[in-house]
């Protein structure tokens, strides 16, 4: 390879970093991080390798940074409602706060929230929309709500 960067990424040492991102007074710079995960590297990959690579440490995601995330995916709802149906698309602010809860999980990261979306929102909604659509009624809204049991409940009009 010539010119050529290759990112590789591992959850190798995410357990410690969750140790250290606990305590705000205990939170390294990325050099820091980067030495303190050394050792950790070490019993997942060889030396030889570890010397050939420049570690590039990520630091947990921000409550905010989540909750952008969290927007951005239901954004993207929002188009595909727009786009097939040009159908509004409405969600309490509480659910951008429950996905950004559920997406701070070290080992997945953001993830969760695409995943929390695509593997229940979406099929959920979609039933909902296709019910509609099968009664013969026009899709001009959805909504997203939470129900008193912080389960999804859906509105379509």
């Amino acid at each position: 390879f010539k010119n050529t960067v290759i990112i590789m990424t591992s959850n190798a040492g995410t357990d410690l970093i969750t140790r250290l991102f606990a305590n705000a007074e205990t939170v390294p710079d990325a050099p820091a991080l980067a030495e303190a995960l050394r050792p950790e590297l070490l019993e997942y990959f060889k030396a030889a390798f570890l010397g050939r690579v420049t570690l590039v440490p990520y630091f947990p995601l921000s409550a905010e940074v989540t909750r952008q995330i969290a927007t951005l995916q239901l954004d993207r709802i929002r188009r595909r409602l727009q786009e097939s149906y040009r159908a509004a698309f409405e969600y309490e602010p509480a659910i951008v706060e429950t996905l950004a809860a559920r997406g701070t999980d070290t080992g997945f990261g953001a993830r969760t929230i695409e995943n929390i979306l695509s593997r229940t929102v979406l099929p959920e909604l979609s039933a909902a929309i296709l019910a509609r659509l099968a009664e013969g009624s026009p899709v001009g809204r959805a909504f997203v709500g939470l129900d008193e049991n912080g389960s999804f409940r859906y509105e379509i009009e």
